[in-house]
């Protein structure tokens, strides 16, 4: 009975929330808002960048302060936290040891789609933000569907099944990862690594928002900047295979992928179907989760925040899940052991 109620769980997980209808819906919702936005996103992406990169190396004009918690850089390194390292290494690992290298343009794909849906749900967020009975700024999709549409039910099943999700797709996944990674690299028992994430997700936790995103703000960039600079000394090593590597991401993209050595091989479908999960799963564009942190943001305007929101996405599947994409393609470790896990396939492209 057990197994018959997971195995239909499992099949509507596989075939409707992460089969065609998530692609549609992923792709139609990016164009619908594309046309909205009038396609700002693309069309002024420099001043997204200038903007956003501009206020990583000099004092941000004390006229873009508004009324808010935390500072526009910390609130979009706390959203970055949830998915640098799981999303774009473990999941861009998944996606092209079952989707092949092919699967990484479906990525990129969600990720164009995903930079659109993430600037219009951060821009909402802020704007329908209140304070709560502590006097605490907070936001998020909840209550711009509660006091943006009027509908308190819907937003009120988004919180439940939200809150639910926090403890799948949010927790146990990155914990998990980061378990079964140092236990295969240094043997460190399983329990005992469960502990002390335990331990110190805790010790974070009570410090609220402020401490979440001073912690945030000072080991999203360091492992972000440490982990470019192994990636670029192995792509080095590796250059000869990156011209062969891209060629396979596009080639691949529309004619699947053969079987191989240890790889069973992949349907375009497939690849499209594997890549636009794992792509949702990276940046988290309208999950609903990241709005809840860019709401806290001191921004004197809406859009302002939300060019952080689009910058997120493209920094974290665009830059970071393209750079593990060449890596693990260049190493050939994708085709090699169709029993390696994901994060032993990612530790051992960097070895």
């Amino acid at each position: 009975m057990f197994e018959s109620f997971m195995s239909a769980i499992a099949a509507l997980n596989t075939n409707v929330l992460w089969g065609v209808p998530m692609v549609v819906l992923m792709l139609g919702t990016g164009v619908f808002l594309l046309v909205v936005i009038r396609g700002v996103v693309f069309t002024r992406f420099n001043v997204v960048m200038r903007y956003t990169t501009k206020t990583l190396f000099q004092r941000r004009d004390p006229s873009e302060a508004g009324e808010g918690t935390i500072s526009p850089f910390q609130a979009v390194c706390t959203a970055l936290a949830a998915t640098l390292g799981t999303g774009n290494i473990v999941g861009v690992a998944l996606a092209v040891a079952t989707g092949g290298p092919g699967s990484i343009f479906w990525l990129w794909l969600s990720a164009l789609a995903g930079m659109v849906i993430k600037f219009c749900e951060v821009t909402l967020s802020v704007a329908y933000r209140t304070r709560n009975e502590r006097d605490e700024i907070v936001g998020g999709p909840m209550y711009y569907i509660s006091r943006g549409l009027g509908i308190k039910w819907l937003a009120a099943l988004f919180a439940t099944f939200g809150f639910l999700a926090s403890f799948g797709i949010g927790a146990s996944v990155q914990a998990n990862s980061l378990a079964v990674s140092v236990n295969e690299t240094f043997g460190i028992p399983l329990p005992a690594i469960g502990a002390v994430v335990a331990l110190l997700a805790g010790l974070v936790l009570i410090g609220g928002i402020k401490r979440i995103s001073q912690i945030t703000e000072l080991l999203v960039p360091f492992a972000a900047i440490f982990y470019l600079v192994c990636a670029a000394v192995v792509l080095v090593f590796n250059a000869a295979e990156i011209p062969a590597a891209i060629a396979m991401i596009f080639r691949d993209a529309f004619t699947g992928t053969a079987a191989t050595g240890g790889f069973l091989g992949a349907t375009v479908m497939y690849a499209c179907r594997v890549g636009m999960s794992r792509g949702v799963f990276t940046h988290e564009a309208g999950m609903g989760s990241a709005p809840i942190a860019h709401a806290s943001a001191d921004t004197d305007h809406p859009a302002r925040q939300g060019l952080w929101g689009t910058f997120e996405v493209f920094f974290d599947s665009i830059v970071m899940c393209t750079i593990t994409g060449l890596v693990i393609i260049t190493s050939g470790l994708w085709c090699a052991d169709p029993m390696m896990s994901e994060g032993a396939m990612s530790s051992a492209a960097f070895g």
